[in-house]
């Protein structure tokens, strides 16, 4: 065989093989010795047909076994002579196979990209500030009454701490926000949702304290000001209208803070309750603040290197984001004929966070072969059990579903060595003080 390798980008190449019409004829004679032994013909006992007369009678078995042969045969030769890392076999090209002529074999396939690590040991990470204050103990408890609270209808302006039902529309300009945005509605346009009057904790900062003063039926424009560090990057310090319409005012009375209200909450006394909070606060700040420095070692070694990555794995993952996307938009009562319009802007958004998400799993993969970072039976029995806590699933259901699903284990060793491999870059790391 006669291999060569064409370059068609960074991640996708051609490997032409060609296939001499001597090695066809010789791997037809396998095959047609194959078929011989096992050809049931009448008349003759197993494997003592005349050769020729299995050829007429398995002519198109036979072609296709020939076909498979020298196709697999192509391809293990040109991946052994070429050494190429094979991510993904796209298209094969030529492989009607005629005998008594060579024959060419194209397989386009796309590769792992080669790429040199960059420096992962000592990233600058800060350290999460786990401290509970009292404040916040409080603010707890405030929203447990919050979430317990009655609500009940008034024909008034709306108030500080009163629930409002209202329709909203914002632009920048003469753009909407639901086209600079279409996959995060709830900056765009709503409908009919709830703000409570006056919260700093609302998702559009400074909107919900300039609802003060308006009953239903009123309108009014809402100016904001995004912050300069704000989350979605094409709002940050921009200055945003929000056209708003009130639907409806209630008023809350919260629950007492008495011995009913503890009982509900299974603790007998308020420091009991504080205790809880306290600890409930205290671990989830942890969690808060390890996914923190997850992303902070993430961004800093996507920064640190630039090279291309698989189109089959880009366009993988573009699909798996955009599910999310439409799946997210679909809970939030967005119409499919409003994702319809936005259609190119959300592909365009998922797939940039596809290229990174790929980017940042090559990676890692690439320090836990150096690192000899691996999964374990106890990594697995963590993974399932995590599983089962978060679907309700009994962890036994969950090993028989993972014993049908090829895929699915696959997701799951993967995703374990990546979290195993962000848990010693982070040992790794140079931890800061976040409040210096």
């Amino acid at each position: 065989m006669n291999i060569r390798t064409d370059d068609i980008n960074a991640t996708r190449k051609a490997l032409v093989v060609n296939v001499s019409a001597d090695e066809i004829e010789k791997e037809h004679d396998s095959v047609l010795n194959e078929f011989s032994k096992q050809a049931r013909i009448p008349g003759f006992r197993p494997g003592r047909a005349p050769r020729n007369m299995v050829s007429q009678r398995f002519a198109g078995d036979i072609s296709e076994e020939l076909k498979k042969k020298v196709v697999s045969s192509a391809y293990r030769n040109a991946l052994k002579e070429t050494e190429i890392q094979v991510f993904n076999l796209i298209e094969l090209k030529g492989d009607d196979i005629n005998r008594g002529a060579d024959n060419e074999l194209t397989f386009v396939v796309d590769v792992h990209p080669e790429f040199n690590l960059p420096e992962y040991k000592g990233i600058p990470v800060e350290k999460p500030d786990t401290e509970v204050k009292d404040e916040e103990i409080e603010s707890t408890i405030q929203t447990i009454r919050d979430q317990r609270a009655d609500f009940s209808v008034v024909e008034r302006e709306a108030r500080t701490g009163d629930y409002v039902k209202l329709s909203y529309e914002g632009r920048i300009g003469e753009e909407k926000l639901a086209d600079l945005l279409p996959s995060r509605p709830i900056f765009g346009t709503q409908s009919a949702t709830w703000e409570e009057v006056g919260s700093a904790d609302a998702g559009i900062p400074g909107f919900a304290e300039q609802l003060a003063g308006l009953k239903a039926g009123d309108k009014k424009d809402i100016q904001v000001t995004f912050p300069d560090d704000f989350q979605e990057a094409d709002l940050a310090g921009k200055q945003a209208v929000y056209a708003v319409e009130m639907i409806e005012v209630r008023e809350k009375k919260l629950p007492e803070l008495n011995e009913e209200f503890l009982k509900g909450l299974n603790v007998e006394s308020v420091e009991q309750l504080k205790e809880q909070i306290r600890t409930e606060l205290a671990q989830r700040k942890e969690s808060e603040g390890r996914g923190k420095q997850r992303q902070q070692l993430s961004d800093a070694l996507l920064e640190r290197i630039e090279f291309e990555v698989p189109e089959t794995a880009v366009d993988a993952e573009t699909q798996s984001i955009l599910r999310q996307i439409i799946e997210r938009n679909i809970r939030q009562d967005v119409r499919e004929e409003e994702l319809e319009q936005h259609k190119e802007k959300l592909y365009e958004e998922a797939r940039r966070a596809a290229v990174r998400r790929v980017k940042l799993r090559m990676i890692l993969l690439k320090i836990a072969e150096k690192e000899n970072v691996k999964m374990d039976n106890e990594d697995a029995q963590r993974f399932i059990m995590q599983e089962a806590m978060s679907t309700g699933a009994k962890p036994d259901q969950i090993v028989k579903e993972l014993q049908k699903d090829e895929n699915r284990v696959r997701f799951m060793q993967q995703n374990i060595l990546f979290d195993k491999t962000l848990d010693f870059l982070l040992e790794q790391a140079n931890l800061s003080d976040s409040n210096k």
